[in-house]
């Protein structure tokens, strides 16, 4: 574990430090996220490489490949993100909580690559604001991931889904690809540092049709979709 944990660090560490410089100017030169989503994705393959993560992804055929998507999944570790990141088929944008994006770096680049800030803890306007910036990104083409619960997940049963992925949904009328992802969360406990290796499974189900649906009936769709994505793979 120490090994693993030692050359996890050595080694993508310093790929960041040398591909931070590129996003910048891609980001700079350009104004679009494109490249350095790819190049995210070149960092995050070696995190799971250096980490002896495995990843199994099963479903892709069910993704929609003629419009954008609302991707939704579980959030049970640290890991789901460099997981789904690197293994997820096609291009979208991460919709994240607001306080990433001031993270050092990270956030920055998270800036750079167009993910979308969301701040439903704030007042309404505030994430009504969020809301309606990222539903016009999706009417425009971009497909989005998202982690309905809000925050990561240590329990064995789905936390309450947060309403605002779903008036988002309803709002852009972008179908929900539920996702179920399962094995991260021994990799990397909450608050450590240790890396433990583990195969993860990425379960992508059947897309699930925002129009003509309550916000609050697409949400129950949602989690049971998940639910039994999970069931499945348990």
């Amino acid at each position: 574990m120490f090994f693993r944990t030692f050359i996890t660090w050595l080694f993508t560490m310093p790929l960041f430090i040398v591909l931070f410089p590129f996003m910048l100017l891609s980001g700079i030169l350009t104004g679009r996220g494109d490249t350095i989503h790819r190049l995210g994705i070149i960092w995050m393959k070696a995190v799971l490489f250096f980490s002896g993560v495995k990843v199994t992804v099963t479903g892709t055929e069910n993704i929609p490949t003629d419009r954008p998507v609302i991707f939704a999944a579980n959030h049970s570790g640290t890991y789901d993100i460099p997981v789904l990141h690197a293994k997820l088929p096609g291009h979208f944008r991460w919709i994240s909580k607001r306080s990433l994006f001031s993270i050092p770096f990270v956030g920055w680049g998270m800036t750079m690559a167009g993910y979308i800030p969301i701040d439903l803890d704030g007042d309404a306007r505030t994430a009504l604001r969020s809301l309606t910036k990222a539903a016009k990104k999706i009417k425009d083409g971009t497909s989005v991931l998202l982690f309905p619960e809000g925050t990561r997940n240590t329990t064995d049963k789905l936390l309450e889904f947060k309403g605002g992925a779903f008036i988002l949904a309803v709002k852009s009328g972008a179908p929900i690809v539920p996702i179920a992802v399962s094995g991260t969360r021994d990799i990397m406990k909450i608050g450590g540092y240790t890396v433990t290796p583990h195969d993860v499974t990425i379960t992508i189900g059947k897309p699930i049709e925002s129009e003509g649906i309550k916000s609050n009936q697409l949400a129950d769709k949602t989690k049971e979709a998940i639910e039994g994505l999970l069931s499945k793979e348990g």
